[in-house]
């Protein structure tokens, strides 16, 4: 990987990069991680694996590596048929090291609260996922959760994710790794909980009709976005931005 701003470096190491976390004042800082075709396309044929490539594979598990809890909708956690984190020895050791847990916990958001409790996603979890749901949901299917995850209930009929990431932080977390959907991206933009946004422009065109990396939620007016860094591997950008602070 090379960087093309703001400091011209060729190779650099994106764990360096990335290791600048943003900050937030009383709350956990959140940083979303996606990627988008460069027609806009934030999967193809419903999974966003199909737009990555090595780099961008390598540098999902960074960001991984450096966050307390990594944040995700349940459609994109089915669609994307995600799994406990796994980590090597040495990046555990290294989290330790900082203090933190040796892998990141999952925290899922779902107003239903109806998973397949006996997946590999919940048995096989070395850091106990968490399960943010709302008042509403099934206190039965609330109950199972319960039994091997770690229930968040934030809000009564919707999630309410300024709620959940202060929810997050009283248990410990410092940093937030979004991880999607769009719609999840999108109610986060609305509440003003996006602290970076590391966007990944794959090389490739894919029509069709995928959302776009944040959406459903209209924003009141244009947020503003200071770009932090560009690097560049395998014809893939990796770009870096962050809220403009209005004085």
């Amino acid at each position: 990987m090379r960087m093309l701003f703001p400091n011209p470096a060729d190779p650099v190491d994106p764990a360096a990069v990335y290791a600048d976390l943003p900050t937030a004042d009383g709350r956990p800082a959140v940083r979303l991680n996606m990627i988008v075709s460069v027609d806009g396309g934030t999967s193809w044929n419903g999974v966003s694996g199909a737009l990555g490539g090595p780099a961008d594979k390598a540098l999902f598990a960074i960001l991984r590596s450096l966050t307390d809890v990594v944040l995700v909708a349940s459609g994109t956690m089915r669609a994307e048929n995600y799994g406990p984190v796994v980590m090597p020895e040495r990046v555990q050791r290294e989290r330790r090291d900082r203090g933190q847990e040796p892998v990141p916990a999952i925290a899922v958001v779902s107003s239903s609260c109806r998973f397949d409790w006996s997946s590999p996603f919940f048995i096989a979890a070395t850091s106990r996922p968490y399960i943010v749901t709302v008042d509403s949901a099934d206190s039965a299917a609330r109950k199972q959760a319960s039994e091997v995850a770690e229930v968040i209930v934030a809000g009564e009929e919707t999630v309410d994710l300024g709620r959940a990431v202060d929810e997050l932080g009283a248990r410990g977390a410092g940093t937030i790794l979004a991880e999607g959907g769009p719609t999840l991206n999108g109610e986060l933009a609305k509440a003003r909980l996006l602290d970076e946004l590391c966007v990944t422009l794959a090389p490739l065109l894919a029509s069709g009709d995928a959302k776009r990396l944040i959406a459903g939620s209209a924003l009141a007016e244009l947020a503003q976005l200071a770009l932090q860094s560009i690097c560049e591997a395998d014809n893939y950008l990796f770009l870096r931005y962050r809220p403009v602070v209005v004085a």
